[in-house]
């Protein structure tokens, strides 16, 4: 079947541009009930992607303005951040093999991450037909995620969160694998 990976960002502004706060990714079957597993967190360095010319929105500064101390704190804090191009190198190493990348909007996360790979002139390492949409799945069966409060817009905890909610919807529709 493959193992596939979810991921989610947490970012400054929602054009194509955006400046990457955190990046979140699971690896994990969607046809098992197995606990996802291998996670890969980074905190991105600021300063780089602004240098670049990566973009920050007022409105979307607002939004980060009205979440709770506690996730705007790991969003924003400078310690332990890395930089971009250590991100899509470590990316890169971390997506091969898998068969799919799950994302909830992949006209988010992943065109913001394609726009950063080139940015940095760095190959995509997956190919359009291997992205997959977990809201899609989410508006067939209901979101059957259970979602905590403390971790809302944690990038991990989102990653983690959404790739059992693709496990689930699976589960409910009775799916178990891909056909051949």
């Amino acid at each position: 079947m493959g193992i596939s990976v979810c991921l989610d960002l947490e970012t400054m502004c929602t054009l194509p541009t955006a400046v990457v706060l955190t990046l979140g990714a699971v690896k994990f079957d969607p046809f098992s009930m197995q606990e996802p597993h291998t996670p890969l967190y980074t905190r991105l360095e600021i300063n780089d992607q602004l240098e670049k010319g990566r973009t920050v929105s007022d409105s979307t500064m607002t939004w980060w303005s009205k979440q709770e101390a506690s996730i705007r704190d790991e969003a924003f804090n400078d310690d332990d951040r890395d930089p971009v191009e250590k991100l899509l190198h470590d990316l890169r190493k971390y997506v091969v093999g898998v068969s799919h990348i799950y994302c909830q909007g992949p006209t988010f996360d992943m065109v913001i991450l394609e726009n950063m790979f080139r940015q940095y002139s760095i190959p995509i390492p997956w190919q359009y037909w291997q992205i997959r949409d977990c809201r899609t799945l989410f508006d067939l069966t209901g979101d059957l995620r259970i979602k905590s409060k403390d971790t809302l817009h944690n990038a991990l905890a989102d990653s983690f969160s959404q790739a059992v909610g693709v496990q689930l919807v699976h589960n409910k529709l009775g799916i178990t694998g891909r056909k051949k």
